[in-house]
């Protein structure tokens, strides 16, 4: 016959009682494994697997006088350019002994007032958080930055922090100087005016073509949606449509405007590629960008080093127990493709 079923254990008071071993010796053990002897954590392991006891991890963080928890904000996980910079960070912050909360503002402003209300309802170490932009209520993150460590990520905020990013006038410069070398000089397809780094493209645009003697040439979307392919689409389609001059060059502020001038393009009768009637480059190095037809020239940021970095700087300010007030700025490298 079996033996009689273990005790029901839900509790840490639960689990000690059941398992013979002391509360402090527990608390330790969840609290850093390697902070108790070896016979101990074999001891409180063997227990866990018997009893079917897990801890609560919300619970045991809110106890700790040092929270191992992490915080990040993002516009959108449905764009991989965010969602690679999570997995990253994730993945990052898990070797380094920290878990993450992460909300997804979805491009809404109200959303993004609930996701950062929420984490700072919560005792965390610190926050990654890459803002709305302009959209963003005014002060939001403020209080924030007063309560713990943050790192602005991609996207500054009107508070006061350490910001990590793109060079974007590098990126953009590097690829108007390749365009113009390459053949025809490039309009500028611009995105919504979401954030700071839609503004910074296109002055950068406009002056790496000033500075080289070339013409600026903007077609504008007057719009603040983050739905970028639609938008890009609707606008190039009417373009083609109507016959506006749009040059035979384009430069795409983001590679998902890049998608649907491409789309439309195609949708138009029009040949694109190289050595075809209309070259098409972006910015980012979307996932998908190699895989257009033709596949897509691009810059393509540094995400890795912007997850590194954006975690160290937020660690030094945990190690710190302050904000501090950077600005780093990870240069961008020329994919070349058929496109362009």
């Amino acid at each position: 016959m079996n033996g009689p079923d273990p005790p029901r254990v839900r509790t840490m008071e639960d689990f000690s009682a059941a398992s013979g071993i002391s509360r402090p010796t527990l608390s330790r053990y969840f609290n850093d494994p390697q902070s108790v002897r070896q016979a101990s954590r074999v001891k409180i392991e063997d227990a866990m697997e018997r009893f079917g006891y897990r801890p609560n991890l919300f619970a045991l963080n809110f106890n700790r006088r040092n929270p191992k928890t992490l915080g990040i904000v993002v516009p959108s996980l449905t764009d991989p350019f965010y969602a690679s910079l999570v997995q990253r960070i994730e993945r990052q912050a898990l070797s380094a002994g920290y878990w993450t909360i992460v909300q997804n503002s979805q491009g809404d402003p109200d959303l993004e007032a609930v996701s950062v209300a929420t984490l700072m309802s919560l005792k965390l170490a610190g926050v990654i958080a890459i803002p709305l932009g302009h959209s963003s209520r005014e002060s939001l993150y403020r209080q924030m930055v007063g309560d713990m460590p943050v790192v602005f990520l991609d996207a500054r905020s009107d508070a006061e922090g350490t910001f990590v990013g793109t060079d974007n006038r590098q990126s953009i410069g590097l690829m108007v100087d390749y365009l113009l070398r390459s053949g025809p000089p490039p309009s500028y397809f611009d995105m919504p005016d979401v954030n700071q780094n839609a503004r910074e493209r296109r002055e950068a645009y406009e002056a790496a073509m000033l500075e080289r003697g070339a013409e600026p040439k903007i077609i504008s979307v007057p719009t603040h949606d983050w739905d970028f392919e639609r938008i890009a689409f609707d606008e190039a389609h009417r373009l083609f449509e109507t016959g506006e001059p749009i040059g035979e060059t384009i430069l795409c502020a983001n590679d998902r405007i890049a998608f649907g001038v491409m789309a439309a393009a195609c949708q138009a009768g029009v040949r694109l590629g190289r050595a075809a009637g209309l070259r098409v480059a972006g910015h980012d190095d979307h996932p998908l960008s190699q895989y257009a037809c033709p596949s897509l020239t691009t810059v393509a940021q540094d995400v890795e080093r912007l997850a590194t970095i954006s975690l160290e700087s937020l660690m030094q300010g945990v190690a710190d127990g302050a904000n501090l007030s950077s600005t780093r700025l990870i240069e961008a490298r020329l994919i070349m493709r058929a496109s362009a």
